[in-house]
């Protein structure tokens, strides 16, 4: 089965600047992919270009065998959701909230289905709460349920568990694997916490100063890495984001 993207001679630049210049890389349909690296390696660029917020200075990115262009339809767009690292959630209710990008698609949102996720995500108590009041774990719970009830075909994931305690990371990697197993949806997951990415992730790829060093199998990856870099990476030797 063809990947879900391609990227051959993938290039992003700023100002001039080249923070992106990945050779090739393919993309299982329905894998877990981590993206590891230390700060200002490339990775949420990576991320910006594979959710089409961006265009890339140069190269060619396909998704799902079409050419990732300013032209690309709306329908192949709505396949690909993301979820960052600092939620934006609206002054509306938590229901509201995760109803909302089906609203935006024209769907209305099933009670019955809102009531399932907001049961999943343990906010049952609070689902006609205004969301601005959640604790930085539950709006992140909320955030991600905003995505996952679209059944994206892809679902990229921006650090979404930094900085939360270890039982709202342990949800959230759980809410993800779920419905990974549930879709069979193809995930992208960019993370800081390399134990994060040993747990999630079937094969992981280490960006370094914008440029692919290596991707692997995560068994191999973090037992026998086949670079220096990532051997140092792996040892606390460079910087992380």
């Amino acid at each position: 089965m063809p990947p879900i993207y391609t990227l051959h001679d993938l290039q992003q630049s700023y100002n001039g600047r080249r923070v992106l210049a990945i050779d090739r890389l393919d993309i299982g349909r329905g894998e877990v992919l981590a993206l590891v690296g230390p700060s200002g390696s490339g990775k949420s660029t990576l991320l910006r270009l594979l959710n089409f917020l961006e265009q890339p200075s140069g190269g060619a990115l396909t998704f799902d065998g079409e050419p990732v262009t300013p032209r690309l339809a709306l329908a192949q767009r709505r396949r690909v959701t993301t979820v960052f690292q600092r939620p934006a959630l609206l002054h509306r209710s938590v229901a509201a909230n995760i109803g909302y990008g089906q609203t935006l698609r024209g769907i209305k949102p099933d009670n019955d289905e809102l009531a399932a996720w907001l049961d999943r995500l343990g906010l049952s108590h609070l689902a006609r709460q205004s969301a601005p009041k959640l604790s930085a774990g539950e709006a992140q719970r909320v955030a991600l349920a905003r995505a996952l009830i679209l059944r994206p075909d892809v679902l990229l994931l921006d650090e979404p568990s930094a900085n939360l305690d270890p039982y709202n990371i342990g949800l959230i990697e759980r809410l993800v694997a779920e419905a990974h197993s549930e879709t069979g949806m193809t995930v992208v997951w960019v993370t800081h916490d390399i134990f994060q990415a040993r747990r999630v992730a079937g094969r992981v790829a280490f960006l370094l100063e914008g440029r692919l060093v290596e991707v692997a199998d995560a068994a191999k990856f973090f037992t026998a890495p086949a670079t220096p870099q990532a051997a140092a990476f792996l040892r606390g030797e460079l910087v992380y984001s």
